[in-house]
């Protein structure tokens, strides 16, 4: 595997970089960004992996966030992949919440998704073994963290993967994906009915069984117009509360699903991260 460098912008005495490379798991070309601190220049650094929401791409996160700031202060890297596969050949669909654009950070089993749909394995194999030989990072402090579509990814993959991230945090994540609109139109497409395969990718369902090692920070916001229909918080506590799973579920009064609402409470969430990676 190879990279090739699309652009490079210094930010904070770091670097904003966004790469392309050839996928072995989605069977197509894939772009990336990174931000590099500074602290990379001279030591090998923690990393963070932000997962995207709907609609997304790997550029939403690192024009949008504010987040460089906080990765520079803390000495952390974070790597913002795309949201999907994209490309001429690769499977998509009318609307904006299936196919490219929506890949659920799932290994999709039926056609025509599976040709391309494996973003579960893109995250949690090949990609962070591409960073690791590409960059001055250290793979046995990564942590995972993102929005939406990317919050329900980073839990279920952190719940699933906590010997890879060993920290994890999410913005408005889709809680419950089997209950809601999203997770089962997006989860019959891809997995077809076989519903024991949509319980291992809804993490209410996973953390019913099992529980971490840390604790998880989940932000929400109150004003959130996909709240009560999509994303149902209050299956998330449920659960952790018959694992005993530690969880910070912080409610906040009028902040709706934008990135305006991510930028709030950034600092937080890499403050929580660099703390949990050391």
């Amino acid at each position: 595997m190879s990279l090739e460098l699309k652009s490079t912008s210094k930010c904070f005495d770091g670097w904003q970089q966004r790469w392309k490379h050839q996928s072995t798991s989605l069977n197509c070309e894939m772009v990336v960004s990174i931000y590099l601190p500074p602290q990379a220049l001279t030591q090998k650094v923690p990393v963070l992996y932000w997962l995207s929401g709907l609609t997304c791409n790997d550029q939403n996160f690192v024009t949008k966030a504010g987040a460089q700031e906080y990765a520079a202060k803390h000495g952390v890297a974070i790597v913002a992949p795309d949201t999907s596969p994209r490309g001429e050949g690769v499977a998509n669909a009318d609307g904006w919440d299936l196919g490219q654009g929506a890949g659920f950070y799932v290994d999709a089993t039926q056609a025509p998704w599976s040709a391309h749909f494996r973003m579960y394995s893109y995250i949690v194999d090949e990609l962070p073994e591409l960073i690791a030989e590409s960059f001055s990072v250290d793979p046995q402090r990564a942590g995972i963290f993102g929005h939406s579509m990317g919050g329900h990814g980073a839990l279920t993959i952190a719940l699933r993967n906590p010997e890879k991230f060993r920290s994890v945090s999410a913005f408005a994540p889709i809680c419950a994906p089997t209950l809601c609109p999203w997770g089962q139109k997006a989860f019959t497409a891809y997995f077809g009915e076989d519903r024991a395969l949509w319980a291992q990718h809804d993490s209410a369902a996973l953390l019913a069984t099992t529980k971490l090692a840390g604790p998880i920070l989940i932000d929400q916001g109150m004003g959130d117009e996909f709240l009560a229909e999509q994303l149902l918080p209050e299956q998330l506590e449920r659960a952790a509360a018959q694992s005993g799973q530690v969880l910070a579920l912080r409610r906040h009064a009028d902040y709706d699903h934008s990135y305006f609402f991510i930028a709030s409470f950034i600092a937080d969430h890499i403050d929580f991260h660099a703390r949990a990676l050391g």
